[in-house]
């Protein structure tokens, strides 16, 4: 982590109980230093027991990862990610608009039968990852999965959640595999409207599917990071908190990136 990243994170940190007077032990280690480690196993897909010696030791690193996990602080601290992302992209924290997608990767050996399924449409067996994304491609709900379950299905338990989350939230768009009785039931119950977007069967060849693409690129994004090339992770919950840690990297980058320009354009408002 830069130290323009660390001063973008710094502030937006959950206060760890111990500083806020709710008891417990004070950490042993910088914050700084276990994010950083987090940040590498995410980002290079490596073994818990494999972390480099200039982290401090993997089951510290692993224990605040899975306080992290259990207390929601890492959703916590995406969401502020995200809300500071909107804000300098001069929008709402609170969208309005929505776009939801299903992304089938491999699982490895260490992903128990329970969890895992086939993908009779992709041909894969392991589990899939459900994203809900604003506008700007940014997180805003992610489930995981066996890989048989279908989106419809998916989308009954991620919407809900979703809507008591973001209460201003009127739209949401989605490919193919989310027609039937979902659009009528998003409006009776959730009061959304469930815009599904088609790819014309005139088409030959790759097309750029309007809204759809947005969340394509999230898949994307995502896919850099080699811990998320493949399933590797026992729990379904622990696979959603690394898709978040992967993308609390890319927006604590794009703020860094984005304060220098903020200060020139005050300096020639100025």
């Amino acid at each position: 982590m830069s130290d323009a990243e660390w001063a973008v994170v710094r502030d937006l940190l959950p206060v760890p109980g111990w500083m806020a007077g709710r008891g417990g032990r004070p950490e042993g280690y910088c914050h700084r230093q276990i994010l950083d480690a987090v940040r590498y196993l995410v980002d290079n897909g490596i073994k818990w027991r494999s972390m480099p010696c200039d982290f401090p030791p993997w089951p510290r690193v692993y224990a605040f990862f899975a306080r992290w996990r259990d207390a929601g602080l890492v959703a916590e601290f995406h969401d502020r990610l995200r809300d500071a992302v909107r804000r300098a992209e001069d929008r709402d924290p609170e969208p309005t608009a929505a776009v939801i997608d299903s992304q089938s990767v491999k699982a490895d050996a260490t992903v128990p039968h329970t969890s895992r399924g086939f993908d009779a449409g992709k041909k894969i067996n392991g589990r899939k990852r459900h994203l809900l994304t604003d506008t700007l491609g940014l997180l805003l709900a992610v489930l995981v999965t066996p890989a048989s379950t279908t989106d419809r299905d998916a989308a009954r338990m991620l919407l809900p959640t979703a809507r008591n989350r973001f209460r201003r939230l009127a739209r949401v768009w989605a490919d193919g595999g989310y027609t039937g009785h979902l659009t009528d039931w998003t409006a009776a119950h959730l009061n959304l409207v469930l815009d599904v977007v088609r790819r014309s069967d005139d088409v030959q060849g790759f097309q750029v599917l309007p809204r759809r693409w947005v969340v394509e690129r999230s898949f994307a994004w995502l896919l850099r990071s080699r811990r998320l090339a493949r399933d590797y992770e026992r729990r379904t919950d622990t696979g959603e908190a690394v898709v978040l840690w992967s993308m609390t990297m890319l927006m604590s980058r794009r703020l860094a990136a984005h304060r220098p320009r903020h200060r020139r354009a005050l300096a020639r408002a100025a």
